[in-house]
């Protein structure tokens, strides 16, 4: 079964080594420059994320369009609303 495409993202941030909160306060001001329908790509070394970035995606109302764990870094892909 091949793994589907990973999707490129409008804007890229680089969080390893940060911990909690500093990934979550580097996306939101991230996506506080963003426009709605842009995305932004957040990769993150503090496993915490793997919580943090869906519940303030969910609080904010902004979608999580690709998430993927390998080996020790988070990668996630946030759509603005």
């Amino acid at each position: 079964m091949s793994r589907p495409k990973i999707r490129m993202a409008d804007h890229s941030i680089d969080a390893r080594r940060l911990l909690c909160p500093m990934p979550v306060i580097r996306l939101q001001g991230a996506v506080s420059k963003a426009i709605s329908g842009e995305t932004i790509e957040i990769v993150c070394t503090d496993p915490g994320t793997r919580s943090d970035i869906p519940a303030w995606c969910r609080v904010h109302q902004h979608e999580i369009v690709d998430q993927r764990e390998i080996e020790d870094e988070f990668r996630f892909i946030v759509l603005k609303s």
